[in-house]
């Protein structure tokens, strides 16, 4: 009677563990966003963003929807390889939305300072990073407008911008997780001595 006993407490025991384990390391993310997104917000209070004449605001603006490409590509690579594929993605997203959010929001900055009728109204850094969160999302009040050519071209990059990390990236996002979790399945199956898929039964029964 003990020993039948102790079978279900031993195989009981680590649920506590692990899910002990799964919060600290949801908390370990939730702070690493946190940081990511106050670190960016900081950078943009602090960096100089004074126009210049040998680098156009355009330019800018390409070079960070570069860089936002870059880290989404190393962010996918990141999902599948992670053991936890599904708080990857979820970090992945808190990082790349921010700095995506924060280079628009600099480019305005930017164009505001060189070109003050750019927008209806002379943008601070604070105008310019709430301008660029409702175009995100999609709750723009009418009080910041853009007035130039220019101004409203880049107001429509990012609102393209935007239709596609919304659309196309979560999806992205949401296969790699896909991906990831199926290179853990197999992994693990590997290293349990089950490569294949389990056999049919009876098989056994038919090779004795």
């Amino acid at each position: 009677m003990s020993h039948v006993a102790a079978g279900p407490v031993a195989d009981a025991a680590p649920e506590p563990r692990a899910g002990r384990t799964l919060w600290l390391l949801g908390l370990g993310a939730a702070v690493r966003i946190l940081a990511t997104t106050a670190s960016l917000v900081a950078l943009f209070y602090v960096l100089p963003l004074e126009p210049r004449r040998d680098v156009p605001p355009v330019a800018l603006l390409v070079l960070a929807l570069v860089a936002v490409a870059l880290l989404a590509i190393l962010q996918v690579r990141a999902i599948i390889l992670s053991p936890l594929p599904r708080l990857r993605a979820v970090e992945a997203l808190a990082a790349s939305i921010p700095l995506l959010l924060v280079s628009f929001a600099s480019c305005y900055v930017v164009m505001s300072d060189a070109s003050p009728a750019t927008f209806d109204q002379p943008v601070t850094r604070t105008d310019a990073l709430y301008f660029t969160v409702t175009v995100f999302a999609t709750v723009g009040f009418g009080d910041i407008s853009p007035m130039t050519q220019w101004g409203r071209a880049a107001v429509t990059v990012q609102m393209v911008v935007d239709l596609v990390v919304v659309g196309f990236g979560l999806r992205v996002v949401t296969n790699a997780v896909e991906l990831g979790r199926e290179r853990r399945a197999a992994t693990r199956n590997a290293g349990a001595g089950r490569p294949g898929p389990a056999p049919e039964p009876g098989g056994d029964a038919e090779q004795g």
